[in-house]
């Protein structure tokens, strides 16, 4: 015999699932910022306790917090709201569809035109301790006031298409298609595609951080040096 769906606490359920994916966004996006409930308290003008029950899933935002939010968290509000439809929960909360990519430019706030490159998110979230995504970087992508990383963690790369240039520390390697990496992140680095056509790459990174948060300014063209050297 077959039973009725209760549709009153199926819908109090899913309420309260979105409810706990929004507040995870947050949280999550905070955490990789490396801003503490206090800081995004004060840059938003939310109370800490508001804050924390966000969070929690406790509480839904209203569309202006979440404005307030986006803004203290330098995105844009659509990144809370993550587009994965599925089957069941699992598939919805773990697997990502390639049509349903997120777009990491969002967060660096820098476009693909500006940066030179695209970031897509691989990962189903960035709560973990560490993020997978692929990058496809323009012909001749480098920018000459493109600054150098250093962070704590880790650095893994594989280039799926086309040429990349690493540079790590002051030495400048050329890697082609099927080469790969993996480095310490505290050393300085960056990556250009200096060829003549489009590169993709697959990375990973720990620990979650934007690149925008982590850059340092380069004392010098240490690329331009290590190619002289070369000569």
């Amino acid at each position: 015999m077959s039973h009725p769906i209760d549709t009153a606490n199926s819908s109090i359920a899913a309420l309260a699932d979105s409810h706990a994916a929004l507040g995870a966004e947050v949280r999550q996006v905070r955490k990789a910022r490396q801003m503490t409930l206090k800081e995004l308290a004060r840059r938003s003008g939310a109370s800490i306790s508001h804050l924390s029950a966000i969070e929690r899933g406790a509480t839904n935002p209203s569309l202006d917090m979440l404005r307030r939010l986006a803004d203290a968290l330098d995105i844009t509000s659509d990144w809370f709201f993550s587009r994965r439809p599925g089957r069941g929960p699992m598939e919805r909360t773990y697997v990502v569809r390639r049509r349903n990519r997120r777009v990491l430019n969002m967060l660096y706030g820098e476009d693909a035109e500006d940066l030179g490159l695209r970031d897509e998110l691989l990962s189903s979230s960035i709560g973990g301790d560490f993020m997978m995504g692929v990058t496809t970087y323009d012909p001749h992508s480098e920018r000459t006031n493109y600054p150098l990383y250093q962070h704590s963690g880790e650095q893994h790369g594989l280039v799926l298409e086309g040429e990349l240039e690493l540079q790590i520390g002051t030495e400048v390697i050329l890697l082609g298609e099927g080469d790969s990496y993996s480095f310490p992140a505290k050393i300085a680095h960056k990556a250009t595609n200096v060829a003549d056509r489009p590169c993709k790459l697959l990375w990973a990174s720990s620990p979650i951080l934007f690149p925008k948060d982590v850059a340092i300014k380069a004392a010098c063209d240490t690329r331009k040096e290590s190619r002289a050297g070369k000569g």
